[in-house]
Parts: structure tokens; C-alpha cells; sequence
């Protein structure tokens, strides 16, 4: 297993991993699916359907376009699922949307403390989302962390898209430690595959967000039911 070797850095996915999806993401994808249905409620409750949410029980089919995707492949996946808005007006919405829904987030734990902790025993720390930058800079100052981050990549960042290995690659480079001496942590396999694509150290699914153990199984080192319980499993590797 690659978590035998030491790790140095951490990398983060934002949405699951550190806020709680259900809590934080399931009343923006229902605002987010009205807009594309210009108010048709019909329609919006298909749109949800089609890019992997259930409107009645909101659950969130694992690694479906709403739980990894970035603001542009979920507004392809609305325009095709028949959205009565064009492309471009989907992104620009959308961008905005989540970024103004960091003020609404729920985080899985004090993540001001969180990362003071990590950030104490000499971690390097970054965060890597499918979410735009700005919206991942808006959580961090929100929840109190911003400065105790080395790196943030968004879909925007120029560094790529999920679960291609650029936001990783760019995270080493960043911080000038191997990425075999990063850890990724997500809640999805994109953040999974992107992490064994660059060629991470150690890859920890977590399951505050749309993946289940089973589905995380295959592609993790270990899986844990939240980020508070990836400290007991460091100190060890470090």
C-alpha cells in the first residue's frame, strides 16, 4: 500500500470532504435547478434527475455530475437534459451561486482548528475542488483558515479538472514536496483517481459527501467516516 511511505502535504477536496455535502449542497442544487428550468418546477425535478440527484429524497448518486463535476460539465449535463437557459449563462449563474452559498456551508467540523492542528505538525496544506477559487477562498476566510492554506485550485485555476493529476501536480510544485509524499483526501473518486493518477502518496476517502465505502473501496488506502479521524491515521506515516 502507498500509505507506507511518509507524508509531508495534504491535500484537500472542499465540498464533502470538508463541509458536509447534504447539509451545505442539497438546497443549492434544487435553487440551482430552478434557475436552469426558468421556474418550471416539472422540469427542474427532471434536470435534478438527470445530472444525479433524487428531488424527493435527495440523495445524490455517487460520482453522477453533481456530486464531482465541475460548473461546466454540470451545465453541459443540464443543457443536454433539455435546461431552458444556453451554456454560458449556466456557468456564469452557477459560478456565482456557489461561491455566494460558502456563506450557507456547513462545515463537518471546526475546520479553523482542523487545519491549526495539521498546520502545527508541519503539513503542507492545499485544497482542490471542481468548485471555482473564488468560492474556495470565500469558505477558507469564512471558516477562519485562509491562512494556514499553501494552495487552492478550483476548476479555474489553470491547473485542470478533476480526476485528471494537474491539481496535484500543481500542489507539489507549490509546496516543492514529491508527490509521493502527498496525501489526497475527497469524498468521490474523481478526487480518488486524480490522486493515483499523479501518483500520490496515500489516497483517504471520506464519507461526509457522496461516496459510500463501497463505492471508495477501490480506488483508497483507507476510508473514514470523516476528516476529524485522518490524524489518527498520519502520525504513524509522517
Amino acid at each position: 500500500m502507498s500509505g507506507t511511505r511518509t507524508i509531508r502535504a495534504i491535500l484537500f477536496d472542499k465540498d464533502g470532504t470538508l463541509l458536509d455535502y447534504a447539509k451545505s449542497w442539497l438546497p443549492v442544487n434544487r435553487e440551482l435547478a430552478i434557475f436552469a428550468a426558468d421556474g418550471d418546477q416539472e422540469l427542474a425535478n427532471h434536470l435534478l434527475r438527470e445530472t444525479g440527484m433524487d428531488p424527493e429524497t435527495g440523495y445524490v448518486v455517487p460520482d453522477s455530475l453533481l456530486a464531482a463535476g465541475n460548473t461546466r460539465e454540470i451545465s453541459e449535463g443540464l443543457v443536454a437534459a433539455g435546461a431552458r437557459r444556453e451554456m454560458e449563462e449556466l456557468v456564469a449563474h452557477m459560478d456565482g451561486l456557489f461561491a455566494s452559498a460558502a456563506s450557507r456551508a456547513v462545515p463537518v467540523t471546526d475546520l479553523r482548528q482542523f487545519f491549526e492542528s495539521l498546520h502545527g505538525k508541519g503539513y503542507k496544506l492545499g485544497i482542490a475542488s471542481s468548485d471555482n477559487e473564488r468560492s474556495i477562498r470565500h469558505t477558507a476566510e469564512r471558516f477562519g483558515f485562509a491562512h494556514l492554506v499553501h494552495y487552492v485550485a478550483g476548476y479555474d485555476s489553470g491547473f485542470g479538472t478533476k480526476p485528471e493529476p494537474g491539481m496535484v501536480l500543481g500542489f507539489s510544485e507549490a509546496t516543492g514536496i514529491d508527490v509521493s509524499e502527498i496525501a489526497v483526501v475527497g469524498d468521490n473518486n474523481h478526487d480518488l483517481h486524480m490522486g493515483q493518477r499523479a501518483g500520490a502518496g496515500l489516497k483517504v476517502g471520506v464519507l461526509t459527501g457522496t461516496g459510500s465505502r463501497e463505492s471508495l473501496s477501490a480506488a483508497s488506502d483507507h476510508c473514514l467516516n470523516d476528516i476529524t479521524e485522518l490524524e489518527s491515521i498520519l502520525p504513524a506515516l509522517a
